[in-house]
């Protein structure tokens, strides 16, 4: 039976579309679309489960993000020929679409759920991660799946002063602003991105152009539903609620929290206070009652816990820790921690601590990323731990989180802006987490700065972060807006807009929102906030260090670049590496070399100068190749009957024919020079009938004056006759 097949189309107005298919692919998912722009085409599919698990009390919503290699005609690299565990690149996608769905399910529904995106098609000229929340949304969207409104994700980036839609990898590297906008018709949720210094406000500009993207692609998704009359949501056990009990416990908790929290105190202080309030909140049950309506009481507590805290903000201005709304934590930090490290430093602001490592080496060290839509590598680049101990738990060690992944990206591309444009280094920067009370990605650009200025490289600028909240009322209007917020002031409030830069504007970006109907006005008057913050923490940091040091640490290693003929690359490298693993062995040196552009780039990495000064006269000894018609200063090393053998450098030898000594004939080589005299030669290039190369000694003396020959007398036999 032929499938009969629903498709949506969406004008870029730049001759480019979006076709939003289904009906055709994976029917018995409870939805499925096939989005394709270009060539390029994303499978999307739901499935949610029909009921929860028992003890269930949150979303467990899963989205995934694949490309697969057949997508781009490639075969998986390495030893297995299948693809694996999720790419970096692909965990970020999965972030950036979760982000944006989660906070639009209704709160009670915790039926397990599940988002599958698959690039099946790959276009070089359409980057798939702009189309996957446009994916994922267009199946909720056809679906019977309770969910607000539907929403998409687009990347803007500003070229030459325009604004481009989705645009290709090309137009993306040379643009100076790249953000990722994830929205529903009313409202933005979601920025991450980052920029080139602008301003807070061409920011702004860049995140309203994208939203009138996204708005025409929810209204094709509703479209999309319409055509396949999808009116009704399935139903689902809702949240029990009980009135009474919860106007008890609102007695019970609002006030001792409220007071609590005007005290101003550390988060071990206060947690252990509010765990009191909990305990005797809980013996006011009986185990019987508790036994039954247990999750209801620990769902109230924690409703008027986060009431009485955003309260006391937006009625006097006072949050968690005793600061104004404006006030950024005490911060201190220190260099060159670590004595073995080549660059560390330690950023604490209050009760956030990171300390970063930097180790440079040779490209050997790059990054390399193998996808099926892209292949490069990454000369700098930044990771990001996240241990338990920072938050005083006892966790399982899972492995590298996808928090650690996103958080860890936002920092270097935080500060890769300001990394020099010609470094001979590859460089990483390991920011370790040792305390965490709000920011700690934040802390880890203010770390990754220091440290590497610590370990001299010559960054542009410094770079600091801040993490930005809010806390409004929909009823009221109020609002107020959190510089430099704590863990908790993230969990209850309504914003996490954290915002990195330097003196000179925004480098990077990544902002969720948890309320509809975020005002620009709002937004603006967080950036500029933040703005205020960045520069303030700017100063307490170039206290510590104002610029880099101007040169890499004793024990770190230095770093030559050279560029030799391409004829020559074999010839250092030598028959099985011979030569260059010789050299490394003799000065205790790493030598790198690539063909790039016709040439031959070495990379000498080591501690000694005097042995990297020792490995460039090795390879200038390999390369030399004389010019015709310039002179050389030469040694003889060897004097045989018909000349003598001179060394230009060591192992480039040439035979100084006997006739090519002097102007005057030479009876004996040692008439005119022996083994071990350094003399003056020109080289002559090769000789047309040995085919050897020729040089001349006496062609660099001066030639002695011809003799006048004798003058013959005439016959005078002849003019008798």
């Amino acid at each position: 039976m032929i499938p009969k097949v629903h498709t949506e189309i969406i004008d870029l107005g730049d001759g480019r579309t979006i076709s939003i298919e289904t009906g055709k692919l994976a029917k018995q998912a409870d939805a499925s679309v096939v989005v394709r722009m270009g060539n390029s085409m994303l499978l999307a599919t739901l499935v949610s489960a029909r009921e929860a698990n028992e003890g269930v009390d949150f979303l467990p919503l899963t989205v995934d993000y694949r490309e697969k290699f057949a997508a781009a005609g490639r075969f998986p690299g390495g030893f297995f020929k299948r693809e694996a565990r999720p790419s970096t690149e692909e965990i970020l996608t999965m972030r950036l679409v979760d982000r944006v769905l989660r906070p639009l399910f209704p709160k009670d529904y915790h039926n397990e759920t599940q988002i599958m995106i698959q690039l099946m098609s790959h276009d070089e000229n359409v980057m798939p991660d702009a189309l996957a929340g446009l994916a994922a949304s267009a199946c909720l969207a056809i679906s019977d799946v309770p969910f607000e409104a539907p929403i998409s994700e687009v990347r803007v980036v500003r070229l030459d002063g325009e604004y481009i839609i989705n645009p290709t990898r090309e137009q993306l590297e040379q643009a100076d602003i790249d953000l990722m906008v994830g929205a529903s018709a009313d409202s933005v949720t979601m920025v991450e991105g980052e920029m080139k210094e602008v301003s807070e406000a061409e920011m702004v500009e860049a995140i309203k152009v994208a939203h009138d993207a996204i708005k025409i692609q929810c209204e094709a998704q509703l479209k999309l539903a319409e055509k396949l009359n999808v009116t009704e949501t399935r139903e689902y056990a809702e949240a029990a609620e009980d009135e009474a009990l919860a106007e008890k416990i609102k007695d019970f908790v609002y006030d001792r929290v409220y007071a609590i929290a005007k005290e101003g105190s550390s988060k071990k202080e206060r947690g252990e206070k509010f765990s009191i309030i909990k305990d005797e909140l809980k013996e006011t049950f009986s185990e019987e009652e508790l036994e039954e309506v247990g999750e209801l009481v620990g769902k109230y507590f924690n409703k008027y816990h986060k009431k009485a805290i955003r309260d006391l903000v937006l009625n006097e201005g006072l949050r968690l820790d005793g600061r104004k709304t404006t006030d950024i934590r005490p911060i201190w930090s220190e260099i060159d921690y670590l004595p073995s490290t080549h660059g560390s430093a330690v950023f604490t602001r209050g009760e956030t601590q990171a300390l970063a490592t930097v180790t440079l080496g040779t490209s050997r060290e790059a990054n390399v990323i193998d996808l099926p839509t892209f292949q490069s590598e990454e000369n700098f680049y930044l990771h990001y731990n996240f241990p338990p101990f920072s938050t005083g738990e006892a966790r399982p060690l899972r492995g590298t989180s996808r928090r650690e992944i996103g958080h860890g990206n936002l920092a270097q591309r935080a500060l890769k802006i300001v990394m020099p444009d010609e470094s001979p280094y590859t460089v990483r920067v390991v920011s370790e987490v040792l305390e965490s009370n709000g920011s700690s990605s934040m802390a880890t650009v203010c770390a990754g700065t220091l440290a590497l200025m610590d370990a001299g490289v010559q960054i542009k600028k410094p770079v600091t972060g801040i993490a930005m909240g809010l806390i409004s009322d929909e009823e009221t209007g109020n609002f107020a807006v959190l510089s430099d917020i704590l863990g908790d002031e993230d969990h209850l409030g309504d914003m996490d807009f954290k915002v990195t830069g330097t003196r000179d504007g925004i480098t990077a970006c990544q902002m969720d929102i948890k309320i509809k109907g975020l005002s620009y006005d709002i937004l603006e008057q967080a950036l500029n906030q933040a703005r205020d913050g960045r520069l303030h923490i700017m100063d307490r940091i170039t206290e510590t260090i104002a610029e880099p040091k101007t040169a890499v640490k004793e024990h770190a290693p230095k770093m030559v670049k050279i560029a030799i003929p391409e004829e020559y690359i074999g010839a250092v490298i030598g028959p099985g590496g011979k030569v260059i693993q010789e050299m490394q062995k003799e000065t205790d040196t790493v030598i790198v070399i690539e063909e790039q552009d016709g040439k031959g780039i070495v990379e000498i990495l080591g501690t000694d100068q005097a042995k990297i000064d020792s490995v460039i006269q090795q390879i200038d000894n390999i390369t030399f190749k004389p010019e015709v018609g310039s002179a050389y200063e030469v040694k003889v090393v060897k004097v045989l009957d018909f000349g003598a053998v001179i060394e230009f450098v060591k192992g480039k030898e040439s035979l100084l024919h006997i006739s090519e000594l002097a102007w005057e004939r030479t009876q004996n080589v040692t008439d005119v020079v022996n083994v071990g005299d350094v003399i003056d030669v020109k080289y002559l290039g090769i000789d047309p009938k040995t085919k050897k190369p020729k040089v001349s000694r006496k062609a660099l003396l001066p030639r002695p004056p011809r003799k006048e020959k004798p003058v013959k007398k005439e016959n005078n036999n002849n003019n008798k006759q």
